[in-house]
């Protein structure tokens, strides 16, 4: 695995994810039984696979996130948005 694989998991954890980071390889997460939920936050898509990863924390907060380099989530799912669309999100692509 990369070195930096696991850094955007630090949004996530702004997001209110509770993940404990334990080397750059590895990671725990603890689930909370919906006892809370995601806050939305601006952020940033490193790559493809942390990009979908953003992206459906995005849709699981409540209220409005935006996520910048959306290009590298392009590069890998053809027309993801307009697929997720149709199962009910709300995208809203700018620029």
């Amino acid at each position: 695995m990369f070195e930096s694989r696991l850094f955007f998991v630090d949004k996530l954890i702004d997001m209110g994810a509770q993940i404990i980071l334990c080397d750059p390889h590895r990671a725990t997460v603890i689930g909370l039984d919906h006892k809370f939920s995601l806050k939305p936050t601006t952020m940033t898509s490193p790559d493809i696979r942390a990009g979908v990863a953003l992206l459906i924390a995005a849709l699981s907060a409540s209220g409005k996130s935006v996520i910048h380099n959306i290009e590298q989530i392009d590069r890998g799912y053809e027309d993801f948005d307009n697929r997720l669309r149709q199962l009910g999100a709300v995208i809203e692509r700018k620029g």
